[in-house]
């Protein structure tokens, strides 16, 4: 099921920007359906190969849930900053999103999920490890809960991104004034 964009002017199709937007983006929000009710949780994230790899312990409310339903939205936004504008209706905010919809699924194979750990690693501690991350590594790694560490992927079925840049001109910080627009 496709949805429509409602700024259609503002979808941004460009691979090339939204790799580089996945690539640098910090959080994704993943979202799951608890019965009827909304679950969503932030997680670091990685997009390798067209797919999103998370991870985190293999027990606890999420994992629960992905037992009775596994569809899951995957949200990834980033804030550049506030437009101002003289006329209020017009202020508006610069970002970049990407929502993808799919079915999670346990990554089994061991080479597919300690290449995924590895890019994460490289992702949000680069250059800090000196040697690759081993298999036998991923395979016991256990957190300092206890529970063990299951790394889940999400193949989109569809995904949509969204980009407002601004042109910096009107980029709002503190102590500007309309009087300085007008």
């Amino acid at each position: 099921m496709e949805t429509k964009i409602r700024k259609a002017e503002r979808t941004c199709t460009n691979e090339g920007q939204i790799n580089n937007f996945l690539q640098e983006a910090q959080t994704a929000f993943l979202g799951l359906v608890d019965h009827s009710m909304p679950y969503v949780i932030p997680l670091n994230f990685v997009f390798k190969d067209g797919i999103f790899y998370i991870h985190g312990a293999n027990e606890g409310r999420k994992i629960t849930i992905l037992h009775t339903n596994s569809n899951a939205c995957i949200t990834i936004s980033e804030h550049y900053g506030t437009i101002a504008d003289p006329i209020p209706a017009n202020t508006d905010t610069a970002y970049m999103s990407v929502i993808a919809n799919g079915i999670i699924e346990v990554v089994t194979n061991l080479d597919e999920a300690t290449a995924a750990m590895q890019v994460m690693l490289d992702k949000y501690v680069p250059a800090y490890y000196q040697a690759p991350l081993s298999k036998a590594h991923v395979e016991k790694y256990q957190s300092s809960l206890g529970s063990k560490t299951i790394v889940l992927k999400l193949k989109p079925i569809t995904m949509t991104a969204k980009a407002h840049h601004d042109n910096g001109q009107m980029k709002f910080y503190p102590g500007r004034s309309i009087q300085q627009d007008i």
